[in-house]
């Protein structure tokens, strides 16, 4: 037994639930695992591992869980913890996520859509405690920067030149300067359908759960309708992306031109920042697949970059940074065994 699967041990003895059946539900881009846990009696609940010796840290997540459960919302109840090893013992929400169920039924989106949307307009609308670290440009740049550390040094074999970079850089801060600190809200950054769950007995807004918050900033209203609408794992149809944009507009009162501009702001960043990822995780963390994922991601960036007012970014973009081909594709992953 490793020393992890020992603490892990530990852990659940102590709260009565190492005699329950565990099977792995998911694992994801960071080093968290989750297992579901089945008592004989037919209790569940999911187990979150976190090893902090692999740079995770879930007193971030609890205090995101607090607020969310505290406005009323469905995030899973805390039901044990272990801060210091990185073990939490959660409420099982379900399987129904929302990728799910719009996989099996394409009509069912609009339904869930709106749903998630009226959750983000709640939660817009909730007074968040002090401590939560804001949205400002610092991250922006950091986050950007991931398409010169990795995307182009991945192609290319060397890496980025400064002058490049700085140019870039100047563009982000152009682009994202216009949208730093309006109105910030609780974002919780990974708002998409395999982070969403319907349930449906619930009423209001609590049919949604919520999962995968733990990265939650104070940033602008329209980051979480980009990363709902312009999902990196699923197809969004535009119809579905305008139409979603236009219901969240007017049910909250937002300026159209304005909004419209932040979105497609937020998007392009968003959007080269999970290129950038992606390649990272290819690269360093060996998980090829990601990469397949960035022509749906080069996509969405595209269609933000239209935006009239990005078109200077546009024409960086198209000027330094490679469309991902599948040549382009290929080099990324001969890139990771190489490293």
């Amino acid at each position: 037994m490793t020393n992890r699967a020992a603490k892990k041990q530990t852990f659940l003895k102590h709260i009565s639930w190492d005699d329950a059946v565990s099977v792995m539900v998911a694992g994801d881009a960071s080093n968290r695992s989750y297992d579901r846990l089945t008592k004989s009696d037919g209790r569940k609940a999911i187990l979150m591992n976190a090893p902090p010796e692999k740079g995770e840290d879930v007193r971030p997540f609890v205090k995101v869980l607090n607020i969310l459960v505290d406005h009323k919302l469905s995030a899973p109840k805390l039901l044990a913890s272990d801060e210091t090893n990185g073990f939490l013992l959660l409420e099982d929400l379900g399987d129904d996520l929302f990728a799910r169920i719009c996989a099996r039924d394409q009509n069912s989106e609009t339904v869930l859509y709106k749903a998630a949307i009226d959750v983000l307009l709640s939660l817009h609308g909730a007074t968040i405690p002090d401590g939560i670290p804001p949205y400002d440009m610092a991250t922006y740049l950091r986050e950007t920067d991931l398409v010169t550390d990795w995307y182009l040094p991945a192609i290319s074999g060397q890496e980025t030149s400064d002058d490049l970079t700085a140019a870039y850089r100047d563009h982000i801060r152009e682009v994202c300067g216009r949208v730093e600190n309006k109105a910030p809200v609780l974002v919780l950054r990974d708002y998409h359908a395999e982070n969403l769950l319907w349930m449906p007995k619930r009423n209001g807004v609590r049919n949604v759960g919520l999962l995968d918050f733990q990265d939650a900033l104070m940033g602008h209203p329209a980051y979480d309708l980009v990363s709902l609408l312009e999902d990196a794992r699923r197809d969004t149809s535009l119809d579905l992306q305008n139409s979603m944009k236009c219901y969240f507009i007017k049910q909250s009162g937002a300026n159209a031109d304005a909004f419209n501009y932040a979105y497609a702001a937020i998007g392009a960043q968003r959007n080269l920042k999970i290129i950038g990822i992606f390649a990272r995780l290819c690269v360093r963390d060996g998980k090829p697949h990601y990469v397949d994922l960035i022509p749906r991601v080069w996509d969405h960036l595209q269609h933000d970059l239209a935006h009239p007012e990005l078109a200077d970014l546009k024409a960086w973009v198209a000027a330094h940074i490679p469309t991902p081909t599948p040549e382009i594709l290929s080099q990324i992953k001969e890139a990771a065994h190489a490293a």
